[in-house]
């Protein structure tokens, strides 16, 4: 059996990163026997989660995880998908795995009310003589690499102008269809459900979250794969 080294359930989301959620939700597409487990970071061979453990090794990216899952179990998850299809439902995920995804980080990490509510609990295991410094530390590397990106070097309104333009995208595209490229799942809508689920988080407040809100469509497609794929969430 299969391991998927996870953060674990979070922020009413079926785990804290959307990567790890887009991992799962392929795994279960693809009908893997796998079991999950907790408490990896540690090991996580790129200091990052997920990463799969399999009977051929460690698999340690949610794309190469993909990949891992097509060619060794011989799953197609594009097989109803024309090459201009896969080309679309490519650039889609790498539009909320590359673009998006720091906003969302940025709205959680770097907002004060946000960063309280939900990431400063994650370090509440770690003893409490040393706590403040840890949080401080990780908090500061987190605001680094948000700067290396780009996207915390922005102003407000211009990070928000930024958020509503991918959401604007990825709502008119998928209109009235049932997932991203029509009536068959495909493999991007693993990452569009995990982005779209933490968009939606209700915990954080932001004016990604707000956006999202007014998208009727995205969320109905959230409810549509969360009664299929997650049913006790």
């Amino acid at each position: 059996m299969m391991t998927l080294y996870t953060f674990g359930p979070a922020f009413g989301l079926p785990d804290m990163s959307p990567f790890v959620t887009k991992t799962e939700l392929l795994l279960k597409m693809a009908g893997c026997d796998y079991r999950c487990q907790t408490g990896g970071y540690a090991k996580a061979p790129k200091g990052k989660m997920p990463y799969l453990q399999t009977e051929d090794g460690v698999i340690d990216d949610s794309t190469l995880i993909r990949f891992h899952l097509e060619q060794s179990h011989q799953i197609n998850f594009d097989a109803a998908l024309s090459p201009a299809e896969r080309g679309i439902a490519w650039a889609f995920e790498k539009m909320l795995e590359e673009h998006l995804y720091y906003i969302s980080l940025r709205d959680r990490w770097a907002i004060d009310a946000n960063f309280n509510k939900g990431p400063r609990n994650i370090f509440k295991r770690i003893p409490a003589l040393i706590r403040g410094f840890v949080i401080w530390k990780v908090r500061r590397k987190m605001n680094t690499k948000l700067r290396i990106q780009g996207i915390a070097l922005h102003k407000e309104a211009d990070i928000i102008q930024l958020a509503k333009k991918d959401l604007d995208a990825l709502a008119d595209f998928l209109a009235d269809k049932t997932y991203l490229m029509g009536d068959t799942l495909c493999a991007a809508d693993a990452t569009v459900y995990a982005f779209m689920r933490s968009a939606l988080c209700p915990l954080f407040d932001s004016a990604t979250h707000e956006y999202a809100l007014s998208k009727p469509n995205l969320i109905a497609y959230c409810d549509r794969i969360s009664k299929k794929f997650y049913p006790e969430s």
